[in-house]
C-alpha cells in the first residue's frame, strides 16, 4: 500500500511538473511569436526617410484628443502600432508638436499651404483649441492660404475650421454647435439595490464631488456653481468663433424652436443650414475639394490624395529628428507637465505621482543650468497628500532661489490647485477651471451585502481602532473622528492660500467652499495672478529669474529599470497577444455598464494613504471638448 501511495505521489509531481514545463514554454514561444511578427512587419515595410514635398500641402490631420502630455502606454502596443502603423485606441495628439510643426511650416518654402483635416480630433479643453487656432492665425501671416476640409464638424473640430481661410463641408454632413453640458450619473439608488452604504465626509457647500453617491440628482448649489461657468465657457466659445468667422456673436442658436424655424428655412438640409448661418464657405463633394488643392499646389499620382502633400506625422519627424541635436549649454527654464489625476507613489505619464512629480521637480532643483521652472497643470486633484508633497518641492525651490511659474490649461483645480498655489506667479487660460478649494473623504462599507449574503464576521482586537472592516460597518465615534480630519484639511487648504495669495482666511472661504471658478472670474478674485498661456509663464520665469540667453526644456520622468528592459524587449507581449474582444464595446448596453462601473470606480481608484482627497469631479466634462 505504502508502494502505491509513493507511486501515486511520484505521478502527481510528474503531471504537475510537465503541466508547469508545458506553460512555461507556451509563455516564451507566444512572447518570441509577438516579437517575430512585429520585426517581420517592420522590416517588410519599405524604409523611407520622412521627406517634405516641395510645394506641397501639409495635411494637418489630427487624429485624437489634444493633450499638453502624451498618456504612458504599454510598450508592445507602442512598438506594434508603429510596426503596422495603426493609431492607438485613444489617440492623443501633442499640442506643442502642432505648433511646432505650424511654426515651421510657416518659414518652410516647401510648404505652400495647410490642409485642416479634422475628422479624427476629440477636443481637449478650450484652451489647448485656443492655443492652436492662435498658431493657425500665426501661420496665415505668411500669406499662405489654410483649408479646412471635411464631411461633418463636431463644436471642437469647428472651432479650428473656423480660423481656416476657407471652410469646407461636403454636401452630406452638418456642422454641430450644440453648447455645454454638464449631466453626471447618480448611483444612490443602484448602491441601496447593491446594499452599499456610502459613508462621505466633506467640507464645501459646492463640493460635489460626492454628490453622484448619496443624491439622485444634482445639488441646487452645484447647479448654480455649474451653471456659471459652464455659460462663461459657452460664451468665451462662441466670441472666439465669431471672430475667428467675421459673424455676429449672437449667430448660434440656443434653443430647439429657433433652431427648427432656421433649419426648415434651409429645406431640412444640414449643409445648407450651416451655408445660412455663415459657417461655411461652400458646399462641395470630397472630388470638388480636391480638385481645389490641385489647383492650388499641383497634381501628383503617387499618392491616394492626388496632390503635392506632406503629411502631419512626417513633417513632425522631419522636424524632430530621432538624433537630437547637441543640448544648449548654459540657462534653461525647465517646464514640469502636472497633467491627470493626482496619485500617491508613483505614477506613469497621463497621471500625477506624489513621488514621480516631486522627483521631477528636485531633479530641476539640483540643475545648476536650470534658473526656473514652470509647472504647467493640467489636473483635477485628486489625493491630499500626494498634493502637499508636490507642493512641498515647489517650495524647495523657491529656497534654492529658483522661481517658480504656474501655467494652468484645461483645469487646475481641488489638488491642482493646491500644487499651484505656493508658485510666484500663476498664469491661467481665460477658460481655465479653477479653485474647488475643498475636502472630502469617501468609504464604502458592506455589511448589509454581507447580512443579505449570509456572511458574518467575528473577533476579538486590542482597541476599539483595530479591526476596521468594510463588512462590519463604521462606528458613529470613527466618523466623528474622519469628519474631524476632513475640517483640519480644509482648514489647511485655506490657511495655505491666505498665506500665499496674501488674504484673509475668511475671504478665502467665502470663494472657497468646493466652488468652481473659469479663469476670468479667478482672475477677479486673486486666485491667478494673469491670463496668458505657456509662452508667458516662461517669458516670466525667465523675467523673475533674471535670465535673458535660456533655452526651454522639458524635464519628464525617467524610465525605471525594468521599463528600460521592457522597452527594449517590447514588453508584456504575451499581454498584448492574449488581449480578446469577447464584446460589442460598442453595444448602448454596455456602455451604460462602463459609465456606471467608471462612476463607482472614481472613489476606489483614488489612492491617498489617510483617504482624504481634493477632488474637482464636475471639471472632467471639459475632456472631451
Amino acid at each position: 500500500m505504502a508502494e502505491k501511495s509513493k507511486s501515486w505521489t511520484k505521478a502527481l509531481f510528474v503531471g504537475l511538473w510537465t503541466a508547469l514545463n508545458f506553460c512555461r514554454k507556451l509563455f516564451f514561444n507566444i512572447v518570441f511569436l509577438v516579437i517575430i511578427i512585429g520585426i517581420i512587419a517592420v522590416a517588410s515595410r519599405e524604409e523611407s526617410v520622412p521627406q517634405v514635398t516641395p510645394g506641397s500641402a501639409l495635411m494637418l490631420t489630427l487624429n485624437g484628443a489634444l493633450v499638453i502630455q502624451k498618456t504612458a502606454v504599454d510598450p508592445v502596443s507602442e512598438f506594434l502600432q508603429e510596426a503596422f502603423d495603426e493609431e492607438p485606441d485613444n489617440p492623443e495628439v501633442l499640442v506643442r508638436d502642432v505648433v511646432k510643426v505650424l511654426e515651421n511650416a510657416k518659414a518652410d518654402k516647401r510648404i505652400k499651404a495647410v490642409v485642416l483635416n479634422l475628422q479624427g480630433l476629440q477636443g481637449g479643453g478650450l484652451d489647448k483649441l485656443r492655443t492652436v487656432a492662435q498658431a493657425i492665425d500665426e501661420f496665415k501671416t505668411s500669406g499662405k492660404p489654410v483649408l479646412a476640409v471635411g464631411d461633418y464638424y463636431t463644436q471642437a473640430q469647428y472651432y479650428l475650421a473656423a480660423h481656416a481661410d476657407k471652410v469646407y463641408l461636403n454636401p452630406i454632413g452638418g456642422v454641430s454647435i450644440d453648447g455645454y453640458a454638464n449631466y453626471g450619473m447618480y448611483v444612490k439608488r443602484a448602491l441601496e439595490k447593491l446594499k452599499v452604504n456610502m459613508h462621505i465626509f466633506r467640507v464645501g457647500t459646492f463640493k460635489s464631488a460626492v454628490e453622484p453617491y448619496i443624491r439622485e440628482d444634482m445639488s441646487d448649489a452645484a447647479k448654480e456653481m455649474n451653471e456659471r461657468w459652464l455659460n462663461q465657457y459657452w460664451e468665451q466659445y462662441k466670441a472666439d468663433v465669431a471672430a475667428a468667422r467675421g459673424v455676429d456673436i449672437n449667430n448660434f442658436d440656443e434653443s430647439l424652436e429657433v433652431m427648427l424655424e432656421n433649419f426648415e428655412q434651409a429645406g431640412g438640409n444640414s449643409a445648407q443650414y450651416a451655408i445660412q448661418k455663415g459657417w461655411v464657405d461652400e458646399v462641395k463633394t470630397r472630388e470638388e475639394v480636391r480638385q481645389e488643392i490641385i489647383a492650388l499646389v499641383g497634381e501628383d499620382d503617387n499618392n491616394r490624395a492626388g496632390f503635392k502633400l506632406t503629411t502631419y506625422r512626417n513633417y513632425n519627424r522631419v522636424i524632430n529628428p530621432p538624433v537630437p541635436m547637441i543640448a544648449h549649454q548654459g540657462d534653461k527654464v525647465a517646464v514640469v507637465v502636472a497633467k491627470g489625476t493626482i496619485m500617491d507613489g508613483e505614477q506613469r505619464a497621463g497621471n500625477i505621482g506624489g513621488n514621480s512629480t516631486a522627483e521631477i521637480l528636485r531633479q530641476a532643483r539640483l540643475d545648476d543650468e536650470v534658473k526656473a521652472v514652470v509647472l504647467q497643470v493640467d489636473s483635477p486633484g485628486g489625493s491630499a497628500s500626494a498634493s502637499e508633497i508636490i507642493r512641498q518641492e515647489v517650495l524647495n525651490l523657491r529656497s534654492a532661489g529658483k522661481p517658480v511659474v504656474v501655467s494652468m490649461n484645461t483645469y487646475a483645480a481641488s489638488g491642482g490647485y493646491w500644487i499651484s498655489a505656493s508658485a510666484d506667479k500663476i498664469f491661467a487660460s481665460p477658460s481655465t477651471i479653477t479653485g474647488s478649494i475643498g475636502v472630502f473623504a469617501a468609504l464604502a462599507t458592506f455589511e448589509d451585502a454581507a447580512d443579505y449574503l449570509g456572511v458574518d464576521t467575528d473577533g476579538v482586537a486590542t482597541t476599539e481602532m483595530a479591526g476596521f472592516s468594510t463588512l462590519r460597518g463604521i462606528d458613529p465615534v470613527y466618523k466623528q473622528l474622519i469628519q474631524r480630519s476632513i475640517e483640519n484639511k480644509y482648514s489647511e487648504f485655506l490657511t495655505l492660500v491666505a498665506s500665499e495669495r496674501g488674504m484673509d482666511v475668511s475671504a478665502v472661504d467665502d470663494i472657497a467652499q468646493g466652488r468652481v471658478w473659469i479663469g476670468t472670474d479667478a482672475l477677479q478674485i486673486g486666485l491667478v495672478d494673469e491670463l496668458g498661456t505657456l509662452d508667458d509663464a516662461v517669458t516670466a520665469a525667465a523675467g523673475l529669474a533674471g535670465v535673458d540667453d535660456y533655452d526651454t526644456v522639458y524635464i519628464s520622468r525617467k524610465l525605471s529599470e525594468k521599463e528600460l528592459f521592457w522597452k527594449e524587449f517590447f514588453g508584456q507581449a504575451v499581454i498584448y497577444a492574449l488581449k480578446l474582444n469577447l464584446i460589442d464595446n460598442n453595444s448602448m448596453l454596455t456602455g451604460l455598464m462602463r459609465e456606471t462601473m467608471a462612476q463607482v470606480d472614481l472613489i476606489s481608484s483614488l489612492n491617498d494613504p489617510q483617504n482624504i482627497y481634493t477632488l474637482c469631479v464636475s471639471c472632467r466634462v471639459m475632456e472631451n471638448h
